[in-house]
């Protein structure tokens, strides 16, 4: 049986162009070098609104992309002895069992045939996401050290959402060491984007496993994402990041909601094709009875 697509514009000019592929990929990966975010966050919907991928394969192929973007953007952060390895060890300890569970949720609700309903789920996690990145940093390097032994819980969740969506490494991971370790910000980034790796390898190697993968598709993103995360990983010192993480928070924000109107509106056009089916079918007559002598 044909997997359901979901589609909000033209696929003639979107769907079907590798050009289109080329240059998202680009885009995204220069938002990733550049940050360490956006790469589910984008990807995601990217694929899912614009190419028309089902919900299942645009996640797995959104894994296995921010994978690679991540392995070439990861040396980078390794050779600046970038990364804390502590820190790093406690998320591993809570996300990969989240990871798992996310995954395994995905695989459940996409073999139901509910794809509009992953869609309306994968938008509202998105949208919640991005959402975080505005909220208050306690930044307190006291609190910090107190507390980090609650990070390998407090990942757990971000596990979750990165199984279910691909999403959710970079932006709550870059969230939460800021408040829950006391490491610079650049530590933060390379801390976050070797963490995100590693949640990325897994969820690719279980896409790859389940077939949930559009290989032409991920190709195309490839050729536009490999010059892309290596320019923005040279420009990352150049560029005000934080403006840049702003701005990528608020698109991520509102992709995650028009995720959720596609959904919901395919979900409520389904429902009005079921009931005018239901509707037309006409009731079959009662045997007539047979009198007998």
């Amino acid at each position: 049986m044909e997997r359901e697509k979901t589609r909000v514009w033209n696929p003639h000019l979107f769907g079907e162009s590798a050009v289109t592929h080329l240059f998202l990929g680009f885009i995204i990966a220069l938002v990733v070098g550049l940050t360490g975010i956006g790469g589910g966050s984008f990807t995601v919907p990217a694929l899912l609104l614009l190419v028309g991928l089902p919900a299942a394969d645009a996640v797995g192929t959104a894994f296995v992309f921010a994978g690679v973007l991540r392995l070439v953007a990861a040396p980078f952060y390794l050779l600046g002895r970038q990364v804390h390895a502590r820190y790093f060890r406690l998320l591993i300890m809570g996300a990969v069992p989240g990871l798992v569970l996310g995954i395994i949720a995905l695989r459940l609700l996409a073999k139901e045939g509910n794809s509009s309903v992953v869609v309306i789920i994968l938008g509202a996690l998105l949208a919640a996401t991005a959402g975080v990145t505005f909220l208050p940093r306690i930044h307190n390097p006291r609190f910090a050290g107190n507390n980090s032994r609650w990070l390998p819980w407090l990942a757990f969740p971000i596990g979750v959402e990165s199984g279910f969506s691909s999403a959710g490494a970079g932006a709550l991971g870059t969230v939460l060491l800021l408040n829950y370790s006391e490491m610079t910000p650049t530590q933060v980034v390379g801390t976050d984007i070797l963490f995100g790796l590693v949640l990325a390898i897994i969820g690719s190697v279980a896409h790859w496993t389940f077939g949930s993968i559009s290989a032409s598709t991920l190709l195309q993103l490839l050729e536009g994402g490999v010059p892309g995360v290596v320019m923005g990983c040279l420009l990352a010192r150049k560029v005000p990041a934080h403006k840049l993480k702003t701005i990528v928070a608020m698109v991520a924000f509102f992709a995650g909601l028009q995720l959720v109107w596609s959904g919901t509106h395919s979900l409520g056009a389904k429902r009005a094709i079921v009931q005018v089916r239901l509707g037309n079918q006409k009731p079959v007559d009662p045997l007539p009875e047979v009198s007998h002598p």
